[in-house]
Formats: structure tokens, C-alpha cells, sequence
């Protein structure tokens, strides 16, 4: 069954369709809580800022562009309530990945490795966490979003309210500069 455009969805939605609003919050859900808890590394802060992210966006569609990408519009709001708490917080606390290195382990670690190969995936990703959470934000936000959450340089561009060069210049130097920080052997998991 093909995927309903999100455009449709809000037209249908309008229209009366409450299904299709469901329907358009499920296609998002997951990705906005993963990239939401990859900023407060907190699963029940992420789960009250993704419900939080979903309640201003349906408060709000109306004035929503529908010229624009709703990915990149809900991921605007995610990333401005996400930021909005931290700041309440007062620290940004990206070194939570740290805490959490066996479950990023079990996400790129393949399903039968050897001892070996655990224990130097876990260093890797050990290692990778580290290097992210000492790059600037503005470069850490553009890999957060270019490789957690998929978008596209002209997607971050929209989110971030940043010129397109200007994220694609990031990018690059945010690549840079984790070269720099990885250990020789760490760097060959690209």
C-alpha cells in the first residue's frame, strides 16, 4: 500500500478526516522522538517533548505552509521545543550518548559478532559519541540532523533557517573535524 502524501493527509484532515491526522503523526513519531532524545538523552523527557512537538503542530496547522515539507516544519518545531527545554535546563547534556553506549551499540552492532568485534564496535561508538559532543552545536546539529534524521542539506537548511552552502559548508567541517578527533582506527567505520 502506498504512503499518502502529508499534503493529502492535511487536506483530508481539514476536510473532517481525523484518521489522517493520526495517521500523519504515526508517520512522523518515531523519527521525532528519536532525533528529540538524541538532544535531552532523557527517554521521558524526549517522550513529553515529542507529545509536546505533536500538540503545537496540530495547534498550529492551519498556518502551516503547505507549499513547504511538513517533515521539515515538524522538525523545526522539534528542534525549537527541544532547545526551549534544554535552555531551561540550563546545560546541554549531550553527553548522556556516553551513558547510553550499549544501546547505541546494539543499534549498529550486526546480530552475531565475534567477542572481539563487540568490544571494538564499543570503543568505536565510544569514541564517536565523544568526538560529536565536543564539536560546536551548529556543527553538531547538522550531523544530527543529516544522519540521525535523514533530511536533506536543503531540509536542515529550512529547519535551521540557514542558507544551504552554509549547511553543506558545516557539514563538511563538522566531518573535518571528527576525522581529527577520532582515534587512527575509529575513523575506518565510514
Amino acid at each position: 500500500m502506498a504512503r499518502v502524501s502529508d499534503k493529502i493527509l492535511i487536506e483530508k484532515y481539514f476536510q473532517g478526516d481525523e484518521k489522517s491526522l493520526e495517521i500523519l503523526i504515526q508517520n512522523y513519531l518515531k523519527l521525532v522522538y528519536s532525533f528529540v532524545y538524541r538532544y535531552v538523552g532523557n527517554a521521558g523527557d524526549a517522550e513529553d517533548i515529542t507529545q509536546e512537538v505533536f500538540v503545537k503542530a496540530w495547534r498550529h496547522l492551519k498556518r502551516f505552509d503547505q507549499s513547504k515539507s511538513f517533515k521539515t516544519w515538524v522538525f523545526s518545531i522539534a528542534k525549537n521545543t527541544s532547545f526551549d527545554f534544554l535552555k531551561k535546563k540550563r546545560a546541554m547534556q549531550f553527553s548522556d550518548l556516553e551513558r547510553d553506549e550499549n544501546t547505541l551499540a546494539e543499534r549498529f552492532i550486526d546480530s552475531s559478532p565475534l567477542p572481539n568485534e563487540l568490544l571494538e564496535r564499543k570503543d568505536i561508538i565510544g569514541a564517536l559519541a565523544k568526538a560529536i559532543n565536543k564539536l560546536l552545536p551548529k556543527y553538531r546539529k547538522v550531523l544530527l540532523f543529516r544522519h540521525n534524521n535523514n533530511l536533506t542539506f536543503r531540509e536542515i537548511a529550512e529547519s535551521l533557517g540557514e542558507p544551504l552552502n552554509t549547511v553543506k559548508s558545516r557539514h563538511r567541517r563538522a566531518l573535518i573535524v571528527l576525522k581529527k578527533l577520532l582515534p587512527q582506527n575509529a575513523s575506518d567505520i565510514a
